[in-house]
Protein backbone atom coordinates (compact mmCIF):
# COMPACT_ATOMS: atom_id res chain seq x y z
CA UNK A 1 0.00 0.00 0.00
CA UNK A 2 2.80 2.44 0.89
CA UNK A 3 5.14 1.48 -1.88
CA UNK A 4 6.97 4.85 -2.12
CA UNK A 5 10.27 4.91 -3.85
CA UNK A 6 13.23 6.49 -2.08
CA UNK A 7 13.73 8.85 -5.04
CA UNK A 8 10.24 10.31 -4.59
CA UNK A 9 10.84 10.92 -0.89
CA UNK A 10 14.23 12.56 -1.57
CA UNK A 11 12.73 14.73 -4.32
CA UNK A 12 9.96 15.83 -1.95
CA UNK A 13 12.46 16.71 0.79
CA UNK A 14 14.67 18.55 -1.71
CA UNK A 15 11.65 20.49 -2.99
CA UNK A 16 10.73 21.50 0.54
CA UNK A 17 14.28 22.69 1.17
CA UNK A 18 14.29 24.76 -2.04
CA UNK A 19 10.91 26.25 -1.14
CA UNK A 20 12.19 27.14 2.33
CA UNK A 21 15.32 28.82 0.91
CA UNK A 22 13.28 30.81 -1.62
CA UNK A 23 10.95 31.98 1.12
CA UNK A 24 13.92 33.10 3.24
CA UNK A 25 15.47 34.94 0.30
CA UNK A 26 12.21 36.76 -0.54
CA UNK A 27 11.20 37.63 3.04
CA UNK A 28 14.34 39.65 3.87
CA UNK A 29 13.88 42.34 1.18
CA UNK A 30 10.21 42.68 2.11
CA UNK A 31 11.19 43.23 5.75
CA UNK A 32 13.70 45.92 4.75
CA UNK A 33 11.15 47.58 2.45
CA UNK A 34 8.50 47.54 5.16
CA UNK A 35 10.92 49.12 7.63
CA UNK A 36 11.91 51.81 5.12
CA UNK A 37 8.28 52.67 4.36
CA UNK A 38 7.45 52.79 8.07
CA UNK A 39 10.43 55.02 8.82
CA UNK A 40 9.57 57.36 5.97
CA UNK A 41 5.98 57.67 7.22
CA UNK A 42 7.22 58.48 10.71
CA UNK A 43 9.67 60.98 9.22
CA UNK A 44 6.91 62.65 7.20
CA UNK A 45 4.73 62.98 10.30
CA UNK A 46 7.64 64.46 12.25
CA UNK A 47 8.34 66.92 9.42
CA UNK A 48 4.70 68.00 9.30
CA UNK A 49 4.64 68.51 13.07
CA UNK A 50 7.93 70.43 12.88
CA UNK A 51 6.58 72.63 10.08
CA UNK A 52 3.48 73.41 12.14
CA UNK A 53 5.49 74.35 15.23
CA UNK A 54 8.50 75.77 13.39
CA UNK A 55 6.28 77.91 11.19
CA UNK A 56 5.63 80.10 14.21
CA UNK A 57 9.37 80.79 14.41
CA UNK A 58 9.96 81.03 10.67
CA UNK A 59 11.52 77.58 10.29
CA UNK A 60 10.28 75.01 7.80
CA UNK A 61 11.58 72.01 5.90
CA UNK A 62 9.97 70.73 2.73
CA UNK A 63 8.25 67.38 3.06
CA UNK A 64 9.40 65.01 0.33
CA UNK A 65 10.52 61.40 0.14
CA UNK A 66 14.22 62.10 0.71
CA UNK A 67 13.70 64.39 3.70
CA UNK A 68 11.14 61.98 5.18
CA UNK A 69 13.60 59.09 4.85
CA UNK A 70 16.42 61.14 6.39
CA UNK A 71 14.28 62.14 9.37
CA UNK A 72 12.76 58.66 9.60
CA UNK A 73 16.12 56.90 9.76
CA UNK A 74 18.11 59.48 11.72
CA UNK A 75 15.40 61.07 13.85
CA UNK A 76 16.11 64.45 15.43
CA UNK A 77 19.75 64.56 14.21
CA UNK A 78 18.41 64.06 10.68
CA UNK A 79 16.01 66.96 11.12
CA UNK A 80 18.83 69.16 12.42
CA UNK A 81 21.00 68.10 9.49
CA UNK A 82 18.26 69.10 7.04
CA UNK A 83 17.94 72.47 8.76
CA UNK A 84 21.71 73.03 8.60
CA UNK A 85 21.86 72.05 4.92
CA UNK A 86 18.91 74.33 4.18
CA UNK A 87 20.66 77.18 5.99
CA UNK A 88 23.89 76.63 4.07
CA UNK A 89 22.16 76.46 0.67
CA UNK A 90 19.96 79.50 1.15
Amino acid sequence: MFDMDLNIILAFVFGLMVLYLLARILVYPMRVLTKAVGNSLVGAVLLIIFNLVGGLMGLSVSVNVVSALVVGFLGVPGLLTLLIIQGILS
